[in-house]
């Protein structure tokens, strides 16, 4: 079955969460235990990033250094094909602009269909932190309606070329990211939910919300966005707090306000002991809350955070 059909078809709030591919050399172990632990709530799909190239700089011995560019998490396919072999449960690989090309993001379309995978989340991905603004790989996409538009020509069996598939597979479903308090590189609200809209239009069957920690900014942005004609299921994601460090890491990476209340309670933490306290319960107040407005599903943000997770869905779910 796929996401949106198993959306649709819960009677409660379902659970999901987000989990990162390995880095290169470390194994699945880690990965699959966390997964093992969070198989207790009953997962609607589980989300898997992919990632990018990323430049870093190696020290050539002699005070001048040499920029390389390497990819750090690779196998976003091969682990998605495990997951679900191993779980059985839906999975949803995430598909980028960023770092591909239109014939690698092909190759990647016909690997998942050959996989029997067909669920993706379709994002432009972040810009290079050494770049002031996002600039699309040579050979890429630029916005992530492209990419939708890609995949929607892959679905109709043609390849980019303009070939046409000898056999077509089973269609790609996919969903789309959105921004409770607007995207970074978005003017206003407006232009960022118009822009959702088109997505929507394209053919993406829901979205899943970049984290967010007050309640009252995603019921106003699903509020506006029904009164923009925005119809699809759209997926509070949710990022539990564990450290002090992120109450100036989080707000400065993703572009998200903390409440004035969370804040005053984070700053009376003397360690990250107690934060992790804080971010737990303020988390669990949430879920309760989104629980009781009806949201279809609550999609977690699991990156060194599955005990809080663990925790928070034992109460929720």
């Amino acid at each position: 079955m796929r996401v949106i059909d198993c959306i649709k078809a819960s009677e409660k709030t379902a659970f999901s969460f987000e989990v990162l591919p390995p880095i290169k050399g470390t194994g699945t172990s880690k990965l699959f235990n966390s997964i093992d632990r969070l198989m207790e709530f009953n997962p609607m799909y589980i989300n898997i990033t992919t990632h990018h190239s990323e430049n870093i700089y190696v020290d050539n011995g002699d005070g001048t250094f040499k920029r390389s560019n390497i990819r750090r998490r690779p196998g976003t396919v091969a682990v998605a094909t495990a997951i679900q072999h191993r779980y059985g449960v839906p999975v949803v690989p995430h598909i980028l602009c960023n770092g591909f090309t239109l014939e690698e993001t092909e190759y990647v379309l016909i690997d998942l269909q050959l996989s029997g995978i067909t669920d993706v989340l379709v994002l432009r991905g972040d810009k290079v932190k050494e770049d002031k603004n996002f600039v699309p790989t040579k050979g890429g996409h630029a916005h992530a309606i492209d990419l939708q538009r890609q995949i929607n020509r892959f679905n109709e069996g043609f390849f980019i070329d303009g070939t046409a598939m000898k056999e077509r597979g089973e269609r790609f479903s996919y969903g789309v990211a959105c921004y409770p308090e607007k995207h970074e590189e978005a003017p206003n609200i407006e232009s960022d939910l118009a822009w959702l809209k088109q997505k929507m239009k394209e053919g993406a069957e829901y979205a899943v919300t970049q984290m967010f920690f007050d309640n009252e900014k995603y019921f106003e942005f699903v509020e506006r966005a029904r009164e923009m004609g925005i119809t699809i299921p759209i997926i509070p994601g949710i990022k539990p707090i564990y450290r002090l460090s992120q109450l100036n890491v989080l707000p400065k990476t993703f572009r998200v306000d903390l409440p004035e209340m969370l804040v005053k309670e984070m700053l009376k933490c003397k360690d990250d002991k107690d934060a992790a306290i804080v971010g737990k319960e303020w988390c669990l107040q949430q879920c309760r809350e989104l629980v009781e407005y009806g949201v279809p599903s609550i999609h977690f943000y699991t990156l060194n955070a599955v005990d809080t997770v663990c925790d928070v869905a034992k109460e929720i779910y």
